[in-house]
């Protein structure tokens, strides 16, 4: 069951990632949701439309958990969904970035059974079900760096302009402990980058949507590493922020993300 889970996952990812990409750099028009940086394009739509249309070809009585539209915002704790995201990184997206991607998990009473994280204009297809984690066909791990002042870090999950103080914290919490520090603007991209083992950790004590993070998330611990909450315990949708690491110092990591919140 999880194999085929795996392969309808990836054959939709695909096929949403495509239409994501024939509309990247055309010079698409930008929407606002709910703020200034929380935007929104048709291909958003499109893709995830084409997405779920794949699904359904095979699973058409599933629930789907997705970002637009008038999906389920959250996994229910039992049966079979699945978790998609169009475009992770729409602000890149729009920005002609191309570091975005189009995901796709399958869940069962809230486990995750596979997840496929496509990022079509770098080339790059994440993929795991219940074995190990490919890139583009080839089996990846987590980074084996077990010294902190050799990792590098992401404070991973937009803080609203209200936050921006706590922002701060998390750069400074990075830097303080890790050789360096990157932002993507991508969560999914970002697991997918721990997952293979070029970042060791990420973190952020925001609550995290989970079509931002359930395939990710997934592909970091079949790949052998880590994901908690700020408090260390082991992260489920609706935990109270993401701490991901490749699990050789994931305390260190963990100390990072729990002074985000100690003013």
């Amino acid at each position: 069951m999880s194999e085929d889970r795996v392969s309808v996952a990836e054959r939709a990812a695909r096929a949403g990632a495509e239409v994501a990409l024939a509309a990247f750099r055309t010079g698409i028009d930008v929407e606002t949701k709910s703020g200034k940086t929380d935007v929104v394009t048709q291909a958003d739509r499109d893709a995830q439309r084409r997405v779920i249309e794949v699904i359904r070809e095979t699973h058409p009585e599933d629930a789907v958990v997705g970002e637009e539209e008038d999906e389920l915002k959250s996994v229910p704790e039992s049966g079979a969904a699945w978790v998609i995201d169009p475009i992770d990184g729409t602000n890149n997206f729009v920005r002609d970035t191309p570091v975005w991607a189009t995901s796709v998990a399958a869940v069962k009473d809230g486990e995750t059974l596979a997840a496929v994280n496509v990022l079509p204009a770098l080339g790059d297809v994440y993929v795991a079900g219940d074995g190990e984690v490919t890139r583009n066909g080839d089996a990846m791990s987590v980074s084996a760096k077990t010294d902190p002042e050799t990792f590098a870090v992401v404070p991973t999950i937009w803080w609203g302009f209200d936050e921006r103080e706590e922002y701060a914290r998390a750069c400074r919490a990075i830097v303080e402990r890790f050789a360096d520090m990157r932002r993507y603007g991508c969560a999914q991209a970002v697991l997918s980058m721990v997952a293979s083992g070029q970042l060791e950790g990420a973190v952020t004590n925001v609550d995290v949507n989970p079509w931002d993070s359930v395939a990710g998330v997934h592909l970091v611990r079949r790949a052998g590493g880590v994901v908690t909450d700020v408090h260390g315990d082991r992260w489920q949708p609706g935990s109270h922020g993401l701490v991901a690491s490749n699990g050789e110092a994931h305390d260190v990591v963990l100390e990072a993300a729990r002074e985000i919140e100690s003013a």
